[in-house]
């Protein structure tokens, strides 16, 4: 577990490590089924260590299908403390991947945790942002309808009040909080 302030919010991350989980495959996908963020890991020293997180990017999208674009997902190559000898994927390529991918890119340092807490925190700012265009989608969503049934209705408004207008002012406002 691990616990984060994020905007003044308090948010609190439960971690699951599917290292050499290619050993359990079933727990795997029962982690990728649950999961709601993921964070594939790389080491910089390693491209075969990329090159393995390829069919495991590949089990998200199949798992999660067209709910993966709303999905926070980072590539992060781990290891940038290491010397430019030792490196075996730039972070060229690495941000390359990403792209490719479509998702977010970060590389870290375990050992001196160089941008570890980023990590965290770029991840909940990717779930909040998910989080509110949902919101917003919903009420875009409601306000259609809502004028929908006003036309039908010829503009006239509900018994408990509702009716066009006021909708939009409180979708700004979430928008605000980030």
């Amino acid at each position: 577990m691990m616990v984060i302030s994020c905007n003044k919010t308090i948010c609190t991350l439960q971690i699951t490590d599917t290292t050499g989980s290619h050993q359990f495959p079933a727990m795997q996908r029962l982690s990728i089924t649950k999961g709601h963020a993921f964070i594939l890991v790389y080491s910089v020293c390693s491209k075969q260590s990329l090159e393995e997180l390829k069919p495991i990017w590949n089990l998200i999208k199949e798992l999660k299908g067209q709910d993966i674009v709303n999905i926070p997902v980072m590539l992060v190559g781990n290891k940038c403390d290491e010397s430019a000898e030792l490196r075996n994927v730039t972070e060229e390529e690495g941000k390359e991947q990403a792209r490719l991918w479509n998702i977010s890119f970060m590389e870290t340092s375990a050992k001196t945790n160089h941008n570890v807490t980023e990590l965290f925190q770029e991840l909940l700012n990717l779930e909040k942002t998910r989080t509110v265009s949902l919101q917003l989608d919903t009420k875009t969503k409601k306000k259609q309808k809502k004028e929908k049934k006003n036309k039908e209705t010829n503009g006239a408004i509900a018994e408990n009040g509702e009716g066009d207008g006021g909708g939009s002012s409180s979708a700004k406002e979430k928008c605000l909080i980030m």
